[in-house]
């Protein structure tokens, strides 16, 4: 295919350009498995590994390709080897899950990402938050949409809710069963355009990846019964091309969404609170009991959510103390890099030293 239908544009070209000069193709990853990647290039569709060099440069996780990417490629056979990512233009990422301080790159160089909530009894507010906190630290558009309409009775109210935390984020109501709004999502769908469908288990992301494409390509679980909670589907990310010429990334379902980001994230998914605060009396307010503190009036006198207030405060917390650790493994990183640099250095040494006493064993003979 064209690589124009692949999100391929002029400022790709240009920072393309030094690659293109050194005999790269170009291509852009549309699945990985343990470091063996599905990359889709205008001639044909690879599998693909790292390069040695590639993968002896990389000290952490975000360094690797993540599907969405585009990479430089030279092609061995049926093969190729992805020797280089070229800078993304942006990147929806949490931490990895467990302990480890790490980030996870779920979808790479995206315009929207459509979160998707059900209408159902999984319609969950402090979720949404999760992700939309993650979509403004990315720089990508978020995109609220509210599925499984034709389950609830009360879609117009669960709206308003959704409207409150969603400052400034278009929201749609869409049943894949009825066809109901779908129609709606066209314009985040035009040709070249990348968006990440992200969501837990059961709120319809495999249908409504379905009804996009116009025919079945994603296998579709029914809900438990009790709880209208989900089994996972998806069980990997997949870069998929739309009939229309729009890209759509599918992600498993994420019951557990560690954030990773900064303060600047935080402000972005948070800006009716962030605009009270600045009204405080002290510039590092803690909205707790503070004299003069702007966020708890407005809490009093119900122009903010109490809720809403508590979920930005522990979304700080845990963002601070992410930071704390964050900054111990890049120290960790950092010294490991500079052991690789030293060893490098060294073996470069050797290899000068020893092509030069084989030169001058070669003139003693």
């Amino acid at each position: 295919m064209e690589l124009i239908q692949l999100g391929w544009n002029a400022v790709m070209q240009e920072k393309f350009a030094e690659f293109e000069d050194q005999g790269f193709i170009i291509g852009r990853v549309a699945t990985e498995h343990s470091q063996i990647y599905r990359v889709y290039t205008e001639q044909r569709e690879l599998l693909a590994e790292l390069s040695g060099k590639m993968r002896f440069n990389a000290s952490e996780r975000a360094d690797l390709p993540a599907v969405g990417d585009w990479v430089a490629i030279k092609e061995h056979g049926d093969k190729a080897l992805i020797h280089a990512i070229l800078p993304r233009k942006s990147k929806f990422s949490r931490k990895v899950a467990g302990t480890v301080i790490e980030e996870q790159i779920v979808a790479a160089n995206v315009d929207y990402v459509f979160i998707v909530i059900s209408l159902n009894n999984d319609f969950n507010l402090r979720r949404m938050q999760r992700y939309l906190l993650l979509a403004g630290e990315s720089g990508v558009t978020p995109v609220i949409v509210l599925s499984k309409a034709d389950l609830c009775n009360n879609a117009a109210d669960r709206t308003a809710e959704v409207r409150t935390i969603a400052v400034g984020a278009p929201i749609h109501v869409i049943s894949s069963i009825s066809n109901e709004g779908l129609e709606e999502l066209a314009p985040y769908l035009k040709q070249g355009m990348t968006v990440a469908v992200l969501g837990s288990s059961g709120v319809g992301k495999s249908t409504l990846i379905n009804c996009l494409m116009g025919k079945a390509v994603q296998k579709v679980n029914e809900i438990r019964q009790g709880d209208d909670r989900g089994k996972h589907t998806t069980t990997h990310r997949e870069l998929l091309v739309l009939p229309n010429g729009g890209l759509l990334i599918d992600t498993p379902g994420m019951r557990e969404l560690q954030l990773w980001g900064t303060e600047e994230g935080l402000s972005a998914a948070f800006k009716d609170i962030e605009l009270v605060a600045a009204q405080c009396f002290y510039n590092d307010c803690k909205h707790i009991k503070e004299p003069g503190c702007a966020v708890k009036a407005a809490m009093y006198n119900g122009t903010l959510d109490s809720d809403r207030i508590q979920d930005y405060k522990s979304m700080g917390n845990e963002l601070a103390h992410l930071s704390l650790k964050a900054q111990k493994t890049v120290k960790i990183i950092e010294t490991e890099k500079g052991k690789k640099g030293l060893r490098r250095a060294i073996d470069k040494a050797k290899g000068k030293s020893g092509a030069k006493f084989r030169k001058n064993l070669t003139k003693k003979r």
